[in-house]
């Protein structure tokens, strides 16, 4: 196999095994993108009694749960005096997004 055939086969080869480690990461969203496109509708209003971006007792409550409740809650859904849909309604999201999103805010209500 002539050598200039074998270099692109190479560099053909390494695209493609690169190719799922940054398709997995290019689009990944932190919590604050999460944040602005799913949960800002919400938690910026305080819609359906949730608590709003930056109300400290309110996360507070929130908080005296545990971080798993928290995550929990966010991830899977929860109805009491409101409702927070699964992934804030959002399906696509993975649970690691939605978890930043959550770090996001109560970072934002300390």
């Amino acid at each position: 196999m002539p050598l200039k055939t074998t270099a692109k086969t190479l560099a053909l080869a390494a695209a493609l095994v690169a190719l799922p480690m940054t398709a997995s990461t290019a689009f990944a969203s932190t919590g604050e993108d999460v944040y602005k496109k799913t949960c800002k509708m919400c938690h910026d209003r305080g819609m359906a009694n949730a608590p709003k971006t930056g109300d400290v007792a309110e996360w507070q409550k929130r908080l005296a749960k545990g971080m798993d409740v928290m995550y929990k809650h966010a991830i899977e859904g929860f109805k009491d005096k409101g409702m927070m849909p699964p992934k804030g309604g959002n399906s696509k999201l993975t649970d690691d997004e939605v978890k930043a999103a959550v770090d996001y805010m109560i970072e934002k209500s300390k």
